[in-house]
C-alpha cells in the first residue's frame, strides 16, 4: 500500500478547496443586481434562491456544474440573489428560479434540472422569441382570418400598468421557446398599441390569452399560469373545445375609427351638452341671417290710391 506524506495529503486537500471555490457562484444584491441589467452587462444569468429550501440547494449545485459552459457558451455571467425582492417581477412562483437575461429581456428556464439541458437551453435561445405585435401588423403577420398560412399563433393580451402581466414575461419567453418551432408565441399591449386588436377579439381583461388555429380562436380558461399548463394548452388541450369561435373580419381602419369617436362622443355628456348648445346657437343666427336677407330682397308691395278704384 502507497503511503501518503502529510504534505501531500495538505496539497491535495488545498487542491480541492481551490476547485470547490472556484465552481461557487457569485452572490450579489438587489442594488448590485439592478446595476448589472441595466449597466453595460449584455447577458447575464440569476439563480434567484432562499435560505431553508432545499429545491433551491439542489438547483444551485446544477448550475454550479454547468457555469463553465454557460460562460464559454452563452458569454453570459452567472450571479446568485440570495432572498431578493427581485424574483417577484420575473416569476410568479418565486424561489428557485434560474432566469437568463438577454440585454434585459428575461427568459425563465423550463425543463429538467440538468446542466446539459439548462446550457442547450440557454445557448438556442440568445434572442427573445416572443413576436410583439400592435394593431398595424396584426392582421399582416398573424393572417387570422385568412387561413392562417404563417401557422398557429398562441397571444398574449396585457397591459403595460398590471404587475401581473409584467411577471409573466419570462414565462412568457419560456413557452416561446420551447414551442419556437412548432407555433409562433407573441404578445399584444391590449390597451395601447393593440386596443383595436383586443377589442376585435373580445379582449377585455390583462392577462388573456389566444390561440389562433386555422381561423379558429381557442380561448386559455384555466388560472395556472405556468409555462408548462401554456405549452400543454397550445399542443394538446386546446383541442377539448368542441365549439372554437371564428375569427372575425378585421374592421376596415376608418370605419374603427369614426366608431371608436361617436362612442367616445356618446360616453362624454358633457361634451354633448356643449356641442348641442353651440349648434343652437349657430342655427339661431343662422335663421336670423336669412330672415333679414329676404325682407330686403322683396319688392315692395304697390298700394293702388282710392280715387284710382273710383275712377274705374
Amino acid at each position: 500500500m502507497t503511503k501518503i506524506s502529510g504534505s501531500h495529503l495538505f496539497l491535495f486537500i488545498l487542491g480541492l478547496l481551490c476547485c470547490s471555490c472556484a465552481a461557487v457562484i457569485e452572490q450579489v444584491d438587489d442594488g448590485d443586481l439592478i446595476h448589472m441589467l441595466t449597466g453595460r452587462e449584455d447577458n447575464v444569468i440569476v439563480l434567484f434562491t432562499k435560505n431553508n429550501c432545499q429545491e433551491c440547494d439542489d438547483l444551485e449545485l446544477v448550475v454550479e456544474n454547468a457555469q463553465k459552459d454557460l460562460k464559454e457558451t452563452v458569454g453570459a455571467v452567472v450571479v446568485k440573489a440570495l432572498n431578493s425582492h427581485m424574483v417577484n417581477l420575473y416569476d410568479p412562483t418565486k424561489e428557485p428560479a434560474l432566469i437568463y437575461f438577454r440585454r434585459g429581456v428575461p427568459l425563465l428556464y423550463h425543463g429538467e434540472k440538468n446542466p446539459e439541458d439548462i446550457v442547450r437551453m440557454f445557448s438556442e435561445n440568445s434572442e427573445p422569441a416572443v413576436k410583439e405585435l400592435a394593431d398595424d401588423n396584426f392582421e399582416h403577420l398573424t393572417q387570422a382570418s385568412t387561413g392562417a398560412t404563417t401557422g398557429d399563433w398562441l397571444v398574449f393580451f396585457y397591459s403595460a400598468d398590471s404587475v401581473f402581466c409584467l411577471r409573466l414575461h419570462a414565462t412568457w419567453e419560456a413557452v416561446a421557446a420551447h414551442l419556437k418551432h412548432r407555433l409562433n408565441v407573441a404578445r399584444v399591449n391590449r390597451l395601447e398599441a393593440g386596443i383595436s386588436t383586443a377589442k376585435r377579439f373580445g379582449i377585455t381583461e390583462s392577462p388573456e390569452f389566444i390561440l389562433l388555429r386555422q381561423g379558429k380562436i381557442y380561448r386559455y380558461k384555466p388560472k395556472q399560469y405556468t409555462a408548462q399548463k401554456f405549452i400543454d394548452f397550445a399542443t394538446k388541450e386546446y383541442a377539448k373545445q368542441t365549439n372554437p369561435e371564428q375569427v372575425p373580419v378585421e374592421e376596415n381602419n376608418i370605419n374603427s375609427f369614426i366608431t371608436d369617436q361617436l362612442k367616445s362622443l356618446a360616453d362624454n355628456q358633457q361634451l354633448i351638452l356643449i356641442i348641442a348648445g353651440i349648434l343652437a346657437v349657430v342655427i339661431l343666427v343662422v335663421v336670423i341671417v336669412v330672415c333679414k336677407a329676404s325682407k330686403q330682397k322683396a319688392p315692395p308691395t304697390v298700394k293702388k290710391s282710392n280715387k284710382i278704384k273710383k275712377a274705374k
